[in-house]
């Protein structure tokens, strides 16, 4: 309290604020390192929690693409997602790995409730070109589907805008699958794939849809990390990149999409109005790192909401709400079916009780003390986050602090 008035004041500075901000910048400095160091194990465990999720899925590999090696190579395709460092690497070595279980895949990027071509694969030399500015109808069929509910759906080549199959071919089995990538719970693209044109096609679709859900956690953790080592920045670029607004440059940078212009769109200021299951936002904002993204897209503040504090104690609240979203968001990154299946049973926090009470202990420890201490951001963030601000859905044992 006695920083607190001090640093307010503005007549003198308070040494144990500055030794607290020095030491916080080592412990962010040492936080980005040992989460560097562990990136192996993070894969190793994405592989392995992925694999329990879809524990039917080892089977029907093993069963049915002996060619390929089976399960083995699976965990070989997925390794080789995980060992992306940028979000087009991994999004091309999904394309990659996909038409080792299919005829023909393709990428599509769902933008301001339309989907548009980025990449292909197992086309025809032109067709694989023509896929960067295709407009794929998902008002109908298996796109609308898979857009609206968030999960895979196949169905026959009618299904399917005829656009698409009149341009490309249809598939020879008249089977098609389309799965929607999420970031940050939202559709960030939507995944084609079939059995190819020519006949003696296959398609394993337990293998693509395996291969699509590992690539949507890893670049969930990718953007962790890239978050986490922001947090390395210096004071002054802290202060710049909070104060401000969310510019379309900043977003493009950590867009994989940036330099796609889908030529049959035109950029509008405002949002067009999609299905809930689409992010509403324009073309130009990121879709493909949804931590930053999320954060880009939201309306600036009006006012800053610590324009009343000292620049010292402004600060330190900037730093905690960061680091609560960053606590939150990797609960939900590893819990995703529990989150699930709280929100619908509204008994969430019964079933994080474990992993929310450990990140409290590490929050509280680090800025319990601190100007922010009052504030808990940590809780705030389980309710925005979690629960998406119904408190309700936290159950009766939820206790904020």
């Amino acid at each position: 309290m006695k920083g607190k008035k001090a640093g307010s004041s503005g007549r003198t500075a308070d040494p144990t604020m500055a030794e607290r901000t020095g030491v916080e910048q080592i412990v962010e400095k040492v936080v980005a390192q040992v989460l560097d160091s562990h990136v192996p194990q993070l894969r190793e465990e994405l592989v392995r929690r992925v694999l329990e999720e879809l524990p039917y899925a080892t089977g029907a590999v093993t069963a049915d693409a002996s060619e390929q090696g089976g399960s083995a190579n699976l965990l070989k395709a997925i390794s080789a997602i995980q060992s992306g460092t940028t979000q087009r690497e991994i999004l091309r070595t999904l394309l990659d790995n996909t038409v080792r279980y299919s005829g023909r895949g393709a990428l599509f990027v769902v933008k301001a409730g339309a989907a548009t071509g980025w990449q292909g694969r197992g086309f025809d030399k032109d067709g694989d070109d023509s896929i960067k500015d295709f407009a794929l109808n998902v008002a109908t069929g298996v796109p609308e589907q898979a857009l609206r509910s968030r999960m895979p759906f196949s169905g026959a080549t009618r299904d399917i805008d005829p656009e698409f199959v009149a341009k490309f071919g249809a598939p020879a089995d008249d089977h098609v699958l389309v799965l929607p990538l999420l970031l940050k719970e939202k559709v960030a693209a939507l995944v084609y794939a079939d059995a190819g044109a020519g006949a003696g096609g296959r398609l394993d679709a337990s293998a693509v849809e395996l291969l699509v859900l590992a690539t949507s956690a890893w670049l969930e953790v990718a953007s962790l990390r890239k978050q986490a080592h922001k947090e390395e920045s210096t004071e002054a670029a802290s202060e710049k990149t909070e104060s401000a607004p969310p510019v379309q440059t900043a977003s493009a940078h950590s867009d994989p999409f940036a330099a796609h212009a889908p030529k049959h769109l035109v950029p509008d200021p405002e949002p067009v109005p999609a299905s809930p299951a689409v992010v509403e936002q324009p073309v130009a904002v990121a879709q493909a790192e949804p931590v930053v993204a999320a954060a880009a897209a939201a309306p600036a503040p009006a006012t800053d909401a610590f324009a009343n504090l000292s620049p010292e104690d402004a600060d330190v609240h900037r730093k905690a709400h960061r680091f609560a979203r960053l606590l939150v968001d990797e609960i939900k990154l590893y819990n995703q079916v529990k989150v699930s299946e709280g929100r619908k049973n509204r008994d969430l926090y019964d079933r994080l009780k474990e992993d929310i009470e450990k990140s409290r202990i590490t929050y509280q420890k680090r800025y319990g003390n601190t100007a922010a201490g009052g504030a808990d951001y940590f809780s705030q963030e389980l309710v925005r986050s979690l629960a998406e601000d119904d408190t309700s859905i936290m159950g009766a044992n939820f206790r904020r602090n």
